[in-house]
């Protein structure tokens, strides 16, 4: 094996680590944070970096490793214009967008995010697309302060690192809608106890006092039995403040 693919053997290797290991697996925006620090260290020539997540219709900057890359990663968004829009909106297959001079050959490319870039102190961009489903929904960006710093392997890198994240955010996806599942089970099954306490009914019967609530109110299921949690909270506190003034 060649030098330089052996090491970029090593650095996915690294990253792929990196990843796996996190303890926020339950959490997607946690996941975000992590795939941006793993680019920065995998990536060689980045300096700093953010993502860039599409919510709906706009695009929001997250995870800066610095104050400068919060700034642009914005900026970008507010323009709808620079590396990490191209990379979302129109990039190669790949998923890879290289700004290699934002004061020199790429400065006509994305005029007005490229003067402001080049007045923080950077020179190169690099954003890669992160896709879920098929569909493009963050964009991670690495920034440096020095031009042509994001070469072929680099670009390769980066576009791997994004791929692993992707993965990871999918299974982050995943995991956080079956343990909101799981707490909304919980919550529908102590609802469900408190309308049997009350009112000497079954769990049949609760479960459809529940759901007639639900359409009545045009309000989920899940929102009607935290809603009568509050209500038995708000009642039992009552009662003991009732009880310690009365004694």
């Amino acid at each position: 094996m060649r030098s330089c693919d052996a090491q970029l053997v090593a650095a996915l290797r690294t990253t792929a680590d990196e990843l796996a290991q996190t303890r926020s697996v339950r959490d997607p925006d946690r996941t975000l944070a992590h795939i941006v620090l793993a680019a920065v260290r995998a990536v060689p020539g980045a300096d700093d970096g953010g993502i860039s997540v599409r919510r709906g219709d706009t695009v929001v900057a997250c995870h800066p490793t610095a104050p400068h890359v919060a700034e642009l990663d914005r900026l970008q968004g507010e323009l709808d214009e620079g590396p990490c829009i191209t990379a979302l909106e129109d990039a190669s297959p790949e998923g890879v967008v290289v700004a290699a001079d934002l004061d020199g050959v790429d400065a006509g490319r994305w005029p007005r995010f490229a003067s402001a870039a080049v007045a923080a102190g950077v020179r190169a961009m690099l954003s890669t697309r992160v896709s879920m489903d098929g569909d493009a929904v963050a964009s991670v960006n690495l920034y440096a302060s020095r031009p042509g710093v994001f070469d072929d392997a680099a670009q390769l890198l980066a576009g791997l690192v994004a791929a692993q994240g992707a993965l990871l955010l999918h299974g982050s996806h995943h995991a956080a809608l079956l343990t909101e599942a799981v707490e909304n089970r919980d919550v529908i099954g102590q609802a469900k106890g408190l309308l049997m306490e009350r009112f000497h009914v079954d769990d049949e019967e609760a479960f459809r006092m529940l759901k007639s609530s639900s359409q009545e109110t045009n309000l989920k299921l899940v929102d009607v039995a935290r809603w009568m949690q509050q209500e038995a909270r708000d009642a039992a506190r009552t009662s003991r403040a009732s009880h310690s003034t009365s004694a």
